[in-house]
């Protein structure tokens, strides 16, 4: 099986279509979603309906998803999220609403082959920045693969029986085979609000059989990313970091 490992999209149309126009080319089996459709970007419906439109898909919810869709009220959002997320749960459909409203917590198993959680299969709304939030999460489950989301940082943690190694991905494809008697946590990266350094959108395929993961960058229209926000009213942060990868 060959699966399209989707998180972060935060709502951002371009960057979306750009990776989806990808993978055409690409063979791809089941398509799996890490949390946060929505939040930041400037097209929540059009987002939302993309990706329930990816035919078979194993979805989660992220902490922006919830905020959206009402499942909470955002009192730990910072002023910029909570003022995209409350313009967003203005602006969805009824029909979108109540699907993001339903979206599942994780951590989920996806056909016996690996797991995957928003931000950690311990806490969804808790992040995985280095070596020791990783090393914690390793302590406290059996997960022999994880692929997760939420740091919007692209980044694979190892765990050997001697240590855990940390690898940072490389643009614009990133290539590595899992190795027997390893442990990974994995993260595909964001399609629509990369804080890598690079604005490229991220995203990963996972070969099962082969054992193989490649993370992908693709470029999209930033710039026209950039005017939809602005011209929703949205906080201009929200549009100048999408050029910074921050």
């Amino acid at each position: 099986m060959r699966y399209l490992i989707l998180s972060d999209i935060h709502a951002n149309r371009e960057a979306l279509s750009a990776v989806l126009a990808r993978v055409r080319r690409k063979r791809w089996d089941k398509a799996v979603f890490l949390g946060d459709l929505v939040g930041y970007g400037a097209h929540p419906n059009q987002t939302v309906e993309m990706v329930r439109a990816l035919k078979p898909l194993v979805a989660i919810r992220g902490n922006h998803d919830k905020v959206c869709s009402g499942v909470e009220d955002g009192e730990m959002f910072n002023r910029v999220a909570l003022q995209a997320a409350q313009w967003t749960r203005t602006r969805l459909t009824q029909q979108n609403l109540r699907w993001l409203y339903q979206l599942p917590e994780g951590p989920a198993i996806v056909d016996d082959a690996f797991a995957i959680a928003h931000g950690t299969p311990i806490d969804e709304d808790a992040y995985i920045f280095g070596e020791i939030e990783a090393l914690n999460v390793f302590r406290q489950t059996t997960f022999p693969l994880c692929f997760f989301g939420h740091s919007h940082f692209p980044v694979v943690f190892g765990l050997s029986p001697e240590a855990i190694h940390t690898v940072l991905t490389t643009s614009p494809t990133f290539r590595f085979r899992l190795e027997p008697g390893m442990r990974y946590l994995i993260n595909p990266g964001s399609i629509g609000q990369p804080r890598d350094g690079s604005p490229l959108a991220s995203f990963a395929i996972f070969d099962s059989q082969s054992r193989t993961v490649s993370i992908n960058r693709v470029a999209y229209a930033v710039d026209r990313a950039q005017k939809r926000i602005l011209d929703a009213g949205l906080p201009r942060p929200l549009a100048d970091r999408l050029a910074l990868g921050r």
